[in-house]
């Protein structure tokens, strides 16, 4: 029912990941349900649709406007972030897990540097949590300040695609403040995750000289990144089917309702208390640096 429900155009994506969350708190999500599995594929087919109500001239402008701001923090959040993770005497693995989610697109980077790195079960676990957890309250806190200080819409989506972890919480917090803030959010975004290609080869070679130790590792790649930009050459090749288009838009949109809905399934309090505090503590400071340098640079550059 509450999946049901969250089909509709009354709830948002906040709150269809409180409705999540409260659901696996109280433990009324089967556990048997693959639900990671196919909130991943979900996610995948969303933003795919998403790319037919985006024109070609519109994202590539996005996406040259903010190349630079992504590459700098990119690199500036990997860095930064082991120097504090060294200061404060965090285990190199988890930071750099976390450090990389931070870094490109959240859950996706850290799944895709952890096999790299050869990282361990616990180590993905709480850098996942931590990064869950600020996904949440990203979500809430993203839209309430853009509006606070008046962001106008392209400046709240470059904000949002270079400070919010996921996608999905991206897309939720840019949908949240309006059409334009999605289109500018969800394209940079997805410029931003094509770094986990060559984040994750590079993190292989720096953890196999760090370990000294050689081997191939298994390279995750996003592909429906490509699919989403083949989507938004055919839409622009094809300029009749504009009414399709529309449609296929919409429930991509409210398909990442219920992507909200299920990620918030995937969280409880207990979850929540795994995180630990030092990676917490680590994910937050991280988060908070690049949130507050990124939107400085985009007020006052």
């Amino acid at each position: 029912m509450a999946l049901l429900f969250c089909l509709t155009p009354f709830v948002s994506s906040p709150i269809a990941l409180v409705i999540g969350f409260l659901l696996a708190s109280f433990s009324l999500v089967p556990t048997e349900l693959p639900i990671a599995s196919f909130t991943k594929k979900l996610l995948s087919y969303s933003i795919i649709g998403l790319g037919f109500g985006i024109h070609f001239e519109q994202a590539l402008a996005v996406t040259s406007d903010g190349i630079g701001l992504i590459i700098a923090t990119i690199l500036g959040t990997l860095v930064i972030g082991m120097m504090i993770a060294k200061a404060i005497k965090l285990e190199r693995t988890t930071a750099y897990l976390i450090a990389s989610g931070t870094a490109i697109c959240g859950g996706s980077a850290i799944a895709a540097v952890a096999p790299a790195i050869k990282a361990k079960d616990e180590q993905i676990g709480l850098a996942l949590a931590t990064v869950f957890v600020l996904n949440s309250l990203a979500l809430f806190i993203f839209p309430v300040i853009g509006h606070a200080i008046g962001l106008d819409q392209h400046t709240f989506g470059t904000w949002a695609a270079i400070a919010i972890h996921d996608t999905s919480s991206v897309v939720g917090a840019a949908s949240a403040y309006g059409e334009e803030a999605l289109t500018t959010a969800t394209t940079l975004k997805l410029a931003r995750a094509l770094w986990i290609i060559p984040v994750a080869l590079i993190s292989a070679v720096i953890f196999s000289r760090g370990n000294g130790e050689e081997g191939k590792s298994k390279l995750v790649i996003p592909y429906f990144i490509f699919w989403y930009c083949a989507a938004i050459a055919f839409s622009d090749f094809f300029p009749q089917f504009e009414v399709v288009y529309q449609g296929i838009f919409a429930i991509a949109k409210q398909a990442l309702v219920v992507c909200l809905f299920l990620i918030g399934c995937s969280i409880s309090v207990s979850k929540l208390k795994s995180a630990g505090a030092k990676p917490l503590m680590f994910g937050v400071t991280l988060w908070v640096l690049i949130s507050t340098t990124s939107l400085g640079w985009l007020l006052f550059s």
